[in-house]
């Protein structure tokens, strides 16, 4: 598969595997993988406690016949304010099982989808004179985006820093992309570097 690079001058193209980038989209598979990132990065650390753990309520508050009040064993019921929960959250892990032949499987069929649609955006390479937030503007206008992911091939300190205050823009080397990433973006930037990196990661050695 041949992808055109913008803004290349002279005019020329990328060559990249149908393994990583000629997949079938499976939306099944895409979800079933993005629904597990998020549940993932879940925290579960929310804890309650139940009446057996609520600080006292060892005596009954009054009699049990004879007061004209209904019977309570426990100022700590769970009806009581102050009580414990009757049904108290506990710690838990919310992580989901999806073996590595899925997720590559998924990053293969939604970087193929990219190229599809047209929202893979690959380009020569993204260099920065200074780590400004105006000239990576500038730089993503002549691109014709504001908002992108810049996927490139290592981190570059110039390219992060000038990212940080853009909204809807992010820069993220390919040892970091991950599937939240890839649809959340409408549009996607790669670098021929990155372009190259994520091909071998994703391309069809494996299979």
């Amino acid at each position: 598969m041949k992808v055109q690079l913008k803004n290349a001058t002279p005019a020329s193209e990328i060559q990249l595997s149908d393994a990583a980038f000629g997949r079938a989209y499976n939306e099944a598979l895409v979800h079933q993988v993005v629904t597990a990132y998020m549940a993932a990065g879940r925290a579960g650390t929310k804890a309650q406690k139940t009446r057996a753990e609520v600080r006292g309520g060892g005596k009954k508050p009054w009699s049990q016949k004879g007061t004209g009040q209904a019977r309570v064993g426990s100022i700590r019921s769970p009806i009581w304010v102050g009580g414990g929960r009757a049904f108290a959250a506990k710690p838990r892990d919310f992580s989901q099982k999806v073996n590595r032949k899925m997720y590559r499987a998924a990053m293969q069929t939604m970087v193929s989808q990219l190229v599809r649609d047209d929202r893979l955006v690959a380009v020569e390479s993204i260099e920065l004179s200074a780590p400004r937030t105006k000239l990576l503007i500038s730089k993503l206008a002549e691109f014709g985006l504001s908002r992108a992911l810049i996927l490139v091939e290592a981190y570059e300190e110039k390219l992060f820093l000038a990212a940080r205050n853009i909204p809807h823009v992010e820069v993220m080397a390919v040892a970091a992309l991950d599937p939240l990433s890839l649809v959340k973006h409408d549009k996607v930037v790669a670098t021929v570097g990155a372009l190259k990196l994520l091909d071998q990661r994703l391309g069809g050695a494996h299979e």
